[in-house]
């Protein structure tokens, strides 16, 4: 059995700029500075009745991003656990733009974490 279609960099919606801004901007916490989360998503993230790993900030985000991250876990199989997380949390608007946002984002301070090249065709 294999598993269902997974993080798809071309499937993402982010504004350029605005993706532009979520780099440079320092982290606050703040899930809603994260492109691609709204409201919806910040509740269910903090949630625990689907999986039990509460989300409420940023930093926790990107906590469960980087500990999916094994030694020679590469950069898509990654951020297929990340998308699939998301997808269980009950994630599924913005679920793209989340992982590009997040991967994107610890690619700033932790180069070789994400490669868009992996996902040219």
């Amino acid at each position: 059995m294999s598993l269902p279609e997974g993080y798809s960099a071309k499937k993402t919606k982010i504004n350029e700029d605005k993706l532009a801004d979520w780099l440079r901007e320092q982290v606050t916490g703040d899930l809603e500075q994260v492109p691609g989360i709204g409201p919806a998503n910040v509740k269910l993230l903090a949630a625990t009745d689907r999986v039990p790993d509460k989300v409420e900030t940023t930093y926790q985000l990107i906590g469960k991003f980087l500990s999916l991250k094994a030694a020679g876990t590469t950069c898509v199989e990654h951020c297929d656990m990340f998308y699939y997380w998301l997808q269980a949390k009950g994630v599924n608007a913005g679920r793209n733009n989340i992982v590009l946002a997040i991967a994107e984002k610890c690619e700033v301070f932790l180069p070789g974490c994400y490669d868009a090249a992996a996902y040219e065709d």
